[in-house]
């Protein structure tokens, strides 16, 4: 293993989780050889560093069985770039992985072994099992108790397995990749779409898949998405968790397999590496929702590397919500007082706690979350705390959470910086959520209002200081020497707060 370089400004900057020494992924696949380097082996890993190479192995592996030469080379200068690049940034651990194009090629073993004897450190080549399971590992690592068929479409092979729970099972992998559809049809779209519909027809772990999601993995699955998201003017850049209905990804792609990529509205949001792929995606994306009839086809950032990560952390590690886990590492990192975020979890409990505001155990989850995240704008100006902490949270790196529950989570946060004004507020983030979820967004941010002018953010404080619903009224206790904390601010929100729910406020 390659000694790391640890620089001062890595090791003690105040930015960064520092309990656990970085690790390093290389997936040398079909298409490309990418590097992620991660902050460490945790729940929800957070990317310090990410790089891509388009090397095209797999480009002719179907019609000659051999890795191309020019290929290789641009492999093994990225896998030197990145060894170099795990070394500086003082990574403890890195993990080497190969797939489709690697373990079909008949070079394939003589090129893993030149790369192993030039840039050192073992590379493990998956076998089609191994990948499809990995893949199911990344869908498990990234949603919240995920129930459907989760489909990674790389440039050699498409992995198929069905994810429930942790639990993984019926992995198929087939060879529809999409250097792999160019290279055995020449490029001809009928050729190929005969060749995925007599893959997928046969494809067991797609049987008793009807009304379940389909978690699409892998950059063309993530190109569509982008095209999608383009045409339909979508206000949320997030690939993670966009999703469509089943009968649109299956008009749509339709649309882009019979298309011109040039003809195509929002097409320069793909790259141009990545559209001569396109049409062939869209071929295996409409087979498998005419095959499978899905209820949804979800997006997943997340594939076989978070999936080889995920299983290399304890069973302790395993259990945490991958969510909330997130929100505690950026409270951690940027609030005030990461005690008093915790403690506003158990304050707002109190209050919705009461039958007038019952939630459900998913609104209850996504509270604590938003109050975890409720004070990470405090070092911005005062004027524009609200607005740089919504788009903080609209665009984060979050996982375990779907594209209204990341929507309440920004206005939540917005409404306790700025209160119940709108005026600066794009309509556009509100289109996500349902409306009950921007009613609870408000109350939340309302009553977080309160604690704010209580605490000052210092922890200790409000635990002492309960809020709740009681006999028709709103009641905030300041009990002993909390009293003097009572002013015509604090009485002002508190009625704020009141006005939402239909009640009087009443401080005692």
């Amino acid at each position: 293993m390659d000694k790391p370089v640890i620089a001062a400004t890595f090791e003690y900057a105040q930015g960064r989780l520092n309990d656990r020494a970085p690790v390093a992924l290389i997936d040398i696949g079909s298409n490309s050889v990418r590097l992620v380097v991660y902050e460490g082996a945790r729940r929800s890993p957070t990317p310090i560093f990410n790089e891509k190479v388009l090397a095209g192995l797999g480009r002719h592996v179907a019609t000659t069985g051999l890795l191309d030469e020019e290929a290789q080379q641009r492999a093994l200068a990225a896998l030197s770039r990145f060894r170099a690049l795990a070394r500086q940034l003082g990574v403890a651990e890195t993990r080497i992985v190969a797939t489709a194009a690697v373990r079909e090629a008949r070079n394939g073993a003589a090129f893993i072994e030149r790369c192993e004897a030039e840039n050192g450190g073992a590379i493990r080549v998956l076998s089609g099992g191994e990948e499809a399971r990995l893949s199911g590992l990344g869908v498990v690592s990234g949603f919240r108790r995920p129930d459907g068929i989760a489909a990674d479409l790389g440039g050699g092979s498409l992995e198929i397995v069905r994810v429930k729970g942790r639990r993984i099972t019926h992995g198929a992998t087939l060879p529809l990749g999409g250097l792999r559809l160019a290279d055995m049809t020449g490029g001809d779209a009928k050729k190929a779409a005969r060749l995925v519909k007599s893959a997928l027809r046969e494809c067991k772990a797609l049987k008793g898949a009807e009304g379940l999601p389909i978690y699409g993995i892998g950059g063309t699955f993530r190109a569509l998405a982008n095209l999608h998201m383009a045409q339909k003017g979508y206000p949320l850049h997030v690939m993670h968790h966009y999703g469509l209905p089943g009968r649109e990804a299956l008009d749509f792609a339709r649309l882009v397999s019979r298309a011109d990529p040039s003809a195509l509205t929002g097409i320069d949001t793909v790259s141009k590496d990545r559209r001569p792929l396109l049409g062939f995606g869209a071929l295996v994306l409409e087979r498998m929702v005419k095959t499978a009839k899905p209820s949804r086809f979800i997006l997943s950032a997340l594939g076989v590397r978070e999936g080889l990560l995920y299983d290399m952390l304890d069973a302790e590690e395993r259990n945490k919500d991958p969510l909330l886990s997130a929100c505690e590492e950026l409270a951690l990192l940027r609030s005030r007082s990461p005690g008093h975020v915790h403690e506003l979890m158990a304050w707002t409990d109190r209050l919705f706690g009461a039958d007038d505001l019952s939630e459900s155990p998913e609104e209850c989850r996504l509270r604590h979350a938003a109050c975890l995240l409720a004070d990470i704008g405090w070092r911005a100006h005062p004027d524009y705390r609200g607005e740089q902490s919504l788009n903080l949270i609209a665009h984060g790196a979050f996982v375990g959470i779907d594209h209204p529950g990341r929507a309440y989570l920004a206005l939540a946060v917005y409404y306790r910086h700025v209160g119940l004004i709108e005026e600066h507020l794009s309509p556009r983030i509100r289109e996500i959520a349902t409306m009950r979820l921007i009613d609870r967004a408000r109350l939340l941010g309302a009553a977080l209002r309160v604690a704010y002018l209580i605490s000052a953010a210092a922890p200790g404080i409000i635990p002492n200081t309960p809020l709740r619903l009681k006999y028709g009224k709103l009641v905030l206790t300041l009990p002993g020497k909390y009293a003097s904390l009572n002013g015509e601010r604090l009485a002002g929100r508190l009625e704020a707060l009141a006005r939402l729910l239909g009640r009087k406020a009443e401080i005692r």
